[in-house]
């Protein structure tokens, strides 16, 4: 089974060098990564020489900021030089008489958009019809949804949430463990959420990613890949895809 961790995050400024990341990747056998771009560093550039140090373990999901006028031609730029992917909040919107341009734009370059926002973010009507309104863009839910142990029976935004899986161009980030439940570790306590999330986007819409380093302050790297593999509810021929085969259907890592 190839591995593909999609939640990892490197930078020279914070966070850990892309060393250490391919690190904890060897110990775990982890194949593959995608490199999120943290927030707030819209300077993709040590991300993307990263992964061409390392060719074939990288793919680099970016950070832009919308707002600037120039958005659309950066973004060009940096697809240019090998970002696979783009990360917008689902309220990001451009300047001018389209707000959507920056959208489309990652739509027109083949870019995935990986969503971070929470909750009550991924319900709007606003969200939800611009998804529906780009049926070719793929965009992926990050953290499941921010769905948390502080969610409670009946689990009403995050089934709202999961509606989205009923546009075919959406698909979701399952983390460890650890963002789910409450501690201490080994968990026992566990919300059903996995559970949803499979029943609702399937396994070849779904994939895992350790949320690299933050995981560290919860179960930790390891913990957050064995204890999701054991515990995910699916047959092994689904967790191949999850813990791999979606992340290698949407990223090109070293493929031409």
């Amino acid at each position: 089974m190839i591995i593909v961790d999609t939640q990892c995050h490197s930078g020279i400024e914070k966070f850990e060098p892309l060393e250490v990341v391919l690190y904890q990747m060897h110990r775990m056998g982890v194949d593959k990564a995608t490199i999120v771009q943290h927030t707030g560093q819209y300077d993709n550039r040590y991300l993307l020489e990263g992964a061409k140090r390392f060719p074939g373990r990288f793919a680099v999901i970016g950070l832009l900021n919308v707002e600037k006028p120039d958005a659309p031609k950066t973004l060009e730029r940096w697809a240019k030089e090998g970002l696979e992917g783009i990360r917008f909040r689902p309220g990001w919107r451009s300047p001018g008489r389209d707000p959507l341009v920056i959208w489309k734009k990652a739509l027109d370059l083949g870019l995935v958009v990986s969503c971070i926002g929470e909750e009550a973010e991924l319900v709007t009507p606003e969200f939800q019809k611009l998804v529906k309104s780009m049926p070719k863009l793929k965009i992926i839910i990050e953290h499941i949804g921010r769905a948390g142990p502080d969610d409670k029976p009946p689990y009403t935004l995050f089934k709202k949430i999961l509606k989205l899986a009923e546009l075919p161009n959406t698909y979701m980030k399952i983390p460890g463990y650890g963002e789910i439940c409450t501690p201490p570790f080994p968990f026992q306590a566990i919300p059903p959420f996995m559970e949803m999330a499979m029943k609702a986007f399937g396994p070849r819409r779904l994939m895992w990613g350790s949320d690299w380093p933050g995981v560290v302050m919860r179960e930790g790297y390891g913990n957050a890949l064995r204890f999701c593999m054991q515990n995910f509810p699916a047959k092994d021929k689904d967790k191949e895809w999850v813990f791999g085969k979606t992340a290698l259907s949407l990223f090109k890592f070293d493929k031409a």
